[in-house]
């Protein structure tokens, strides 16, 4: 596979005040991150934002396109409890399409406890809600490993709705042996994450992730090892 690189150099875009003469200094706008993201020929890495995301601050990945590779822009966030995973990955989703609403505000409306977003069709409920229609639909993966009809349809979801401008949001089980950059190792992780591009060249598939575990946000993983993570929860798409 070709290496990746999320640039993690950020292009701060602050608006200073116009001032008349005599007033005082207007503090300037939160800053807000821009991270560019690069397929093919590049070195690896991933893209880095401090702490939670103060109010008033985002990080935001700018759209692209190479001849086999798409990806939407997004509003990141790093998710503000342990448990909001479901709400954050939500929330990037909707970036895509319109003005998000809080975490907290999805959260509440995903039915969202301290155990977390039970089913991914809550997600998909939500999304639906909030644009109106009917885009998005709950793929149940529930055999581990995937049988070659689940992969060949999540390939074609995540193209479909990408080049149509929708992100997918994932439930996935990470156990330790097969976990996205900077999981715990020991531990099995139960989440949900956001798919908001892919490479057919190489199969690989662009993940906003709000955990933020060791700092990794915004990564590419491979399509094979995605499919391996829903099983046996689901996606919404």
């Amino acid at each position: 596979m070709r290496a990746r690189l999320v640039s993690s150099t950020v292009a701060a875009l602050a608006l200073g005040a116009l001032l008349l003469p005599g007033t005082a200094q207007a503090s300037p706008a939160p800053a807000v991150p821009v991270v560019d993201v690069r397929a093919h020929d590049s070195t690896a890495g991933t893209a880095l934002a401090s702490g939670y995301n103060e109010p008033g601050t985002e990080l935001r990945v700018t759209t692209g396109r190479t001849s086999s590779a798409r990806w939407l822009e997004i509003d990141y966030q790093v998710q503000e409890t342990g448990y909001w995973c479901g709400p954050a990955a939500t929330r990037i989703a909707l970036s895509a399409l319109t003005g998000p609403p809080s975490q907290g505000e999805l959260a509440a409306q995903l039915g969202t406890t301290e155990a977390g977003t039970d089913h991914i069709s809550q997600v998909t409920d939500v999304l639906n809600a909030r644009l109106g229609g009917g885009w998005y639909e709950t793929k149940e993966m529930p055999n581990d490993p995937p049988t070659q009809g689940q992969r060949d349809l999540l390939w074609h979801d995540i193209v479909f709705d990408i080049d149509r401008g929708h992100p997918l949001v994932a439930n996935i089980v990470a156990p330790p042996g097969n976990q996205p950059p900077g999981y715990p190792p020991d531990q099995t992780i139960y989440h949900y994450f956001t798919i908001f591009g892919y490479d057919a060249v190489d199969r690989t598939v662009l993940i906003a992730d709000p955990a933020s575990f060791g700092g990794n946000q915004i990564y590419w993983i491979s399509f094979d090892q995605l499919a391996t993570l829903i099983p046996p929860k689901g996606y919404s798409a």
